[in-house]
């Protein structure tokens, strides 16, 4: 368990199983927004208190620690004294704790527009025991997650995108909605490469795709103000994670909450990239509002399926030279029908850059298989070679080990393998000559695909992979094969005779 999520482990482990200790009853749902809510808290506070100090033992003397502009200029939050980690900490025994957190939270947010209606305030309901409350308090005292050594590590990151994790394992398929496990959206960042421009998630779950896009700026030495994040999520309690998931690491963002069919809310957006985990096969998508919509190019899609109505709505928010990434249900590569129909446009239209086939078992919120999506509006782009009239398939289903005994991770040596692949079929620089691999990959033409009745299932393009020669000779391998089996049947038949004398031991006889 302590490995589903690929995060960095260490004290996170800990802190993981002493907090979840603390839960008794309480719904892992419900139990979430107050976790990530208090250590959100302890973060914001620890950043503030290490200004505060400086300014408090300024030598000359000409700094106010009181002055909420003193903060602004250190891209730190003003934490109002009653929202103090210090005061807090010094209630927590006390029966009305959660009062008192649900007034520092309300504090904040008047103080700190960005935050206004993100946080969590409902410390004080009754059904939260509130002695298990002031022990999550203690557990996270004794932890440093602001200060400037520890921002600069991503400690609070690590913690939560570990917690995450973790509960979206403990929810089971509802807690996997609001998470896209770290190796999947590692994949999509490292193949779409979003160094600058406008990144779009119309369905941002908790803002990993964000996270990982300035992870990845920041490792190649990019400039983390060269990117503009826009996004929207449906779900107003996922929308609040994202919203503070992101202000915990200072990303400037557009995040808005509500339904991107219905209501979208950035209609006039064209993406320089577009990240996305739509949810699988979604039934209930509001098709009869939508009828007529400006959307779909390619044409309607089916009432009980939104699969192709997200692959157009990305495909209408993608700019000129715009490139999409995204998870899909597997059905989506061969589904015929509407569907059908919908997919053969888009491939015709030459906007299908490579399709990717995943391992089972790397979701927690569900056990459909699912496949990776790559588009480009400009396949004739300058920057790479021209791939016009060109489809890369990967074939990735057996790559991956098991974490535990439901889940699949990706390593990075995966994860390279993937991303690599692509980068040298793009004909990007210093990535190699790019070549057809057996069983794994292939290059193939727009006309190849027609064949296939336009189906994108890459294990129908790459073919299967050459057995490797056993070195051993057959005779010699047969000896000691049969040798093997012998000795286990010996140890079978000892098994059997001391179950039997232990049966008959309490008056039990087999009988044949």
């Amino acid at each position: 368990m302590a490995k589903n999520n690929g995060a960095n482990l260490g004290f996170e482990e800990k802190l993981w199983a002493s907090a979840d200790k603390l839960r008794n009853n309480m719904d892992a749902a419900e139990y979430k927004h107050v976790v990530l809510g208090l250590i959100f808290l302890k973060y914001i506070s620890d950043a503030f208190d290490e200004v505060y100090q400086e300014l408090k033992n300024d030598p000359e003397g000409l700094s106010d620690p009181e002055d909420k502009d003193e903060y602004k200029a250190e891209n730190v939050f003003w934490v109002p004294q009653e929202a103090r980690w210090e005061f807090l900490q010094s209630k927590a025994k006390q029966p009305d704790i959660g009062i008192l957190i649900d007034s520092a939270m309300d504090a904040i947010e008047k103080e700190n527009s960005d935050l206004k209606g993100v946080l969590f305030k409902d410390y004080a309901k009754e059904a939260l025991d509130k002695q298990s409350l002031g022990g999550i308090i203690d557990l996270i005292s004794g932890i440093g997650l602001g200060d400037r050594e520890n921002r600069s590590k991503d400690i609070l990151g690590r913690v939560y995108e570990y917690f995450l994790g973790q509960f979206a394992n403990a929810e089971g398929k509802k807690g996997g909605q609001f998470y896209t496990p770290r190796s999947i959206v590692k994949i999509l960042v490292e193949m779409i490469e979003p160094y600058h421009g406008r990144v779009y998630d119309p369905c941002c779950g908790s803002g990993g795709m964000f996270v990982q896009s300035e992870k990845f700026v920041e490792a190649h030495e990019g400039k983390l103000d060269d990117i503009a994040v826009y996004g929207q999520e449906s779900n107003q309690t996922t929308w609040r994670l994202c919203k503070i998931n992101l202000a915990i690491r200072g990303i400037d963002s557009n995040i808005q909450w509500g339904n991107s069919f219905t209501e979208d809310k950035h209609p006039d957006l064209r993406a320089d990239y577009i990240l996305a985990n739509p949810p699988f096969n979604d039934k209930d998508w509001k098709a009869d509002q939508l009828q007529d919509d400006v959307r779909w190019t390619y044409g309607m899609p089916p009432v009980r399926n939104a699969n192709f109505a997200w692959v157009q709505h990305f495909i209408h928010h993608l700019g000129p030279n715009g490139v999409a990434g995204f998870v899909l249900a597997n059905g989506s590569m061969s589904a015929g029908g509407v569907e059908g129909k919908i997919r053969q446009k888009i491939v015709e239209d030459d906007l299908v850059d490579c399709m990717v086939a995943l391992p089972s078992q790397l979701f927690y919120n569900t056990g459909i298989p699912a496949c990776l999506w790559f588009l480009a509006k400009d396949k004739e782009n300058g920057k790479f070679r021209d791939r016009k009239g060109e489809v890369l398939f990967i074939d990735a289903r057996k790559l991956g080990t098991m974490a535990d005994r439901t889940h699949r991770e990706l390593n990075t040596e995966d994860v390279a393998q993937i991303a690599d692949t692509y980068h040298a079929w793009r004909g990007e620089e210093e990535a190699g000559e790019y070549e057809d691999v057996r069983g794994f990959c292939k290059s193939v033409k727009l006309k190849e695909v027609k064949k296939s009745d336009y189906i994108l299932t890459p294990g129908r393009y790459v073919g299967f992979a050459e057995e490797e020669e056993d070195p051993e000779e057959f005779e010699e391998k047969m000896k000691r094969l049969t040798s093997d089996l012998a000795e286990q049947f010996k140890e079978s038949d000892k098994l059997e005779e001391e179950i039997k004398a232990n049966l008959r031991g309490i008056g039990y006889e087999l009988q044949f």
